[in-house]
């Protein structure tokens, strides 16, 4: 069991797939800082408010801004930051969709050589054939 466990953390797949998720994580912060400190605050100003926070607010405030608990602006936000992370992986994938296919179009358009050893194995065959 601790052979096959090492076998799977020693694939390449897994590295790659940490990569991923690390740079998603910084991704994700990036967004949340673009919506937060510069997005919010826009529609904030043009809604005339202080933030997009207060858009919709009951219960009690908490916390030192004294914003209170429940927060439609606070939602809206964070809708935001999904469409901002899903439009960004959207154009990922299709890039990475195109150039796949790019790739599959060259490979069936080249023609498959042998390698040089290849051919020279068949010539040093043929020439014994014949020698025979």
């Amino acid at each position: 069991m601790i052979q096959e466990f090492r076998e799977f953390v020693n694939k390449g797949n897994l590295v790659e797939i940490a990569v991923a998720f690390v740079m998603g994580v910084a991704f994700a912060q990036v967004v949340s800082t673009l919506t937060t400190r510069i997005v919010s605050p826009l529609i904030g100003l043009i809604l005339n408010l202080e933030n997009i926070d207060r858009i919709g607010t009951f219960g009690d405030a908490v916390g030192e801004d004294g914003v209170p608990i429940g927060s439609v602006g606070a939602f809206i936000e964070a809708l935001i930051n999904f469409l901002i992370v899903a439009f960004v992986m959207f154009l990922v994938v299709r890039y990475y969709n195109r150039m796949k296919a790019r790739m599959e179009e060259a490979e069936e358009e080249a023609p498959a050589e042998d390698p040089e050893d290849v051919k020279l194995l068949r010539e040093i065959r043929d020439n014994l054939k014949a020698q025979a």
